[in-house]
């Protein structure tokens, strides 16, 4: 005897929109199943608005306020039960965050929480990230997003330390990081693992799930500092319009992924860290997460 029902994350982040849509299996005696049933991803960068007017634009309210009609719909077409949706850096700076909000609700009906970025990391954590933590290492996880950039450091199989930084991708390419808010980011990462030897990292979103799948390396197996530091070249060594045309990246890609190379690369080397692990996971994977465990409390 089975049981399956399907949940929904939506994650507003300040680069893109995403649904996923999951279907969770139950069979005693057997571990819980989660697979992606769907997942639909609307670059509508909303930290291109806000990271520069601290507003969000009247065309990407539109754009925001029609997607979020779409994604309730594609929910019932899925038969969802239960969904939760979060909205991460972009959202939570704009003057108007909490104006946009109440008129989705309005619109669509859906409720979206904005949350701050310790919130965005817990909930990350609360993923499948324990089956690729070992107890007898040390690792430095780390999500780059448009918006902010996610430290967490465990070691023995526990988190020792994590915080979050107003550093990430749509931020770096608007030139909007203060060369003061990049050093502390350096200095924290420095000195939270300077008592810690053979880090490695775990790295999450969007660009570096991306290098990993063009690495074509099997789903478990790490990236090296190496391969990092050739593929960030090749990146360099292309102009926008070539890495669309001939790394085949989507237009929205090819420019957030050049600083993000940079943020994991910079965080291998202030950890000491000579490879990267990059496990499918992100917000809306946690989000599915978090549902389930909160219907089990329940």
């Amino acid at each position: 005897m089975i049981t399956q029902k399907n949940y929904a994350a939506i994650d507003i982040g300040s680069n893109a929109v995403r649904l996923l849509v999951s279907t969770i299996t139950e069979k005693k005696g057997k571990e819980t199943s989660f697979r992606k049933t769907s997942l639909v991803r609307v670059p509508i960068r909303l930290g291109g608005d806000v990271f520069v007017s601290q507003k969000i634009s009247d065309s990407n309210i539109n754009r925001m306020e029609d997607t979020m009609q779409a994604f309730k719909l594609l929910m019932k077409s899925h038969g969802v039960e239960k969904y939760k949706a979060f909205a991460t850096s972009a959202m939570r700076e704009a003057k108007n965050g909490n104006e946009v909000v109440e008129k989705i609700k309005e619109r669509s009906g859906l409720d979206i929480e904005i949350i701050d970025g310790n919130h965005e990391a817990a909930i990350i954590a609360a993923t499948d990230l324990h089956n690729l933590i070992q107890n007898n290492k040390n690792y430095l996880y780390v999500d780059v997003g448009g918006g902010s950039t996610e430290y967490t450091l465990y070691s023995n199989g526990k988190s020792i330390a994590a915080k979050s930084f107003k550093v990430g991708t749509v931020r770096l390419l608007k030139d909007l990081v203060e060369h003061q808010t990049w050093n502390e980011m350096e200095n924290w990462v420095k000195e939270i693992t300077a008592n810690y030897d053979d880090i490695d990292l775990i790295g999450s979103g969007g660009n570096i799930n991306n290098i990993f799948k063009t690495s074509g390396k099997k789903e478990g197996k790490p990236l090296s500092l190496s391969y990092l530091k050739k593929y960030n070249e090749l990146l360099n060594s292309y102009t926008y319009e070539e890495r669309i045309t001939e790394l085949d990246l989507k237009n929205d890609r090819a420019d957030v992924i050049i600083p993000a190379a940079r943020i994991y690369l910079n965080a291998m080397k202030w950890a000491r860290a000579n490879q990267i692990y990059v496990p499918k996971i992100g917000l809306a994977d946690g989000i599915i997460k978090s549902l389930y465990n909160e219907e089990k409390r329940n």
